[in-house]
């Protein structure tokens, strides 16, 4: 199927999380018929959002939804304890100290953040995300980790989707992130910018840090 032209622009805000996408007249020149998905799915999104059309970085999200459970956490389970420790190792062992901004259990605990997690069919832990809510329209993207040996299985992008609706439906206009300036997180970059985050300036408490990059978007 052809790729929209590159000098081609957005015409279109994707009604899941409000990126702003190509859409076209018919569904075949539509971002979303980049993304296979069967005729079942296709009448749930019409019946969920009045349209077939959502961006691609959603749809993909939906398809890989069909395979990864999220659900919201209470923290409990020691297989979470050991993802989040496995993160916060993995930051610490990238960034120095006074750049490692990842929270620990107790601190994912507090009121304000809602924590989810993915799992697969059979129970196998595949990631985690959270959203702290800054102030009655601000939200920011924590813990966002997908387990090793679920990871480039659209893990990521379900739960970004999920974490982007979820601010969306609470009224937030506005979610942003830190994440990593070193080579290792250009793959996160890469997610966020696909979900129309755009690099800013420090916000909330944080300050300038040459490990840290910040990112933000508008919510519909």
């Amino acid at each position: 199927m052809p790729e929209t032209p590159a000098t081609e622009s957005p015409n279109a805000a994707c009604p899941r999380c409000g990126a702003a996408f190509h859409c076209g007249a018919q569904e075949a020149s539509c971002d979303c018929a980049r993304v296979a998905l069967d005729a079942a799915t296709l009448a749930r999104l019409r019946a969920d959002y009045g349209s077939h059309c959502l961006c691609n970085a959603c749809l993909q999200a939906l398809r890989a939804a069909v395979t990864v459970q999220i659900r919201l956490d209470d923290l409990r389970c020691p297989e979470i304890a050991a993802l989040l420790d496995e993160h916060l190792a993995h930051m610490r062992s990238i960034s120095p100290p006074e750049s490692v901004h990842a929270l620990d259990l107790d601190a994912l605990r507090r009121p304000g953040i809602s924590f989810w997690t993915a799992w697969s069919i059979d129970g196998a832990l595949l990631g985690c995300g959270a959203l702290k809510q800054l102030d009655l329209f601000h939200g920011e993207i924590k813990s966002m980790r997908t387990a090793a040996a679920a990871r480039r299985g659209g893990v990521a992008r379900a739960m970004l989707a999920h974490i982007v609706a979820e601010a969306t439906r609470r009224g937030y206009t506005r979610l942003s992130l830190e994440t990593g300036a070193e080579p290792p997180f250009a793959p996160a970059r890469t997610l966020y910018e696909r979900f129309g985050f755009a690099r800013c300036g420090p916000f909330e408490g944080y300050a300038e840090d040459p490990n840290s990059v910040f990112m933000t978007r508008t919510l519909a």
